[in-house]
């Protein structure tokens, strides 16, 4: 009984401190109303298409017209060497991939959440050119996917504050 008593006072004091479940309501909470209500806009360039795409994927819109949000995302995609040997051959580079995205109500056309999301990875680069091209393409599929989470884990936080 006595080894209980500090896990019962643990649990209450926890309860007390004001926290609670950002996805509470599951389906039905006003979270996922708010992400299934978004609809991304087309972002150019392969990257955008890869950033559509992961976006789509985790905000489950119902392509509906039940579209309440409109998401407006404008990528800077870069590359530069940091890594250079004596003879000016450069050995290592590092991606950069930001996104600077806008959540607009399309009933009042106002912009309701204006912030930008980023991240960098770096890339060995080696004789062969194609598998340097390879881990290219590999890292901004990467970042991509890291970029997108940080976006609808905002927007989250922006459906959750707003209610």
């Amino acid at each position: 009984m006595m080894r209980l008593l500090p896990l019962f006072l643990a649990s209450l004091l926890l309860s007390a401190c004001g926290l609670k479940p950002l996805y509470s309501g599951g389906s039905q909470g006003q979270v996922s109303a708010l992400l299934g209500s978004v609809t991304v806009d087309a972002i150019e360039g392969k990257n955008g298409w890869l950033m559509r795409n992961a976006l789509n994927d985790r905000l489950g819109a119902s392509h509906g017209n039940s579209a309440r949000y409109r998401l407006v995302v404008k990528l800077d995609d870069q590359i530069e060497g940091f890594g250079v040997r004596a003879d000016d051959t450069v050995t290592r580079e590092r991606r950069t991939l930001r996104a600077r995205y806008q959540l607009i109500d399309l009933e009042s056309s106002k912009t309701v959440l204006d912030a930008t999301a980023g991240s960098d990875a770096g890339i060995d680069v080696v004789s062969s050119e194609y598998a340097t091209i390879a881990a290219e393409n590999t890292a901004l599929e990467n970042l991509t996917q890291k970029v997108a989470e940080q976006i609808v884990t905002r927007l989250s936080l922006y459906a959750q504050n707003s209610q």
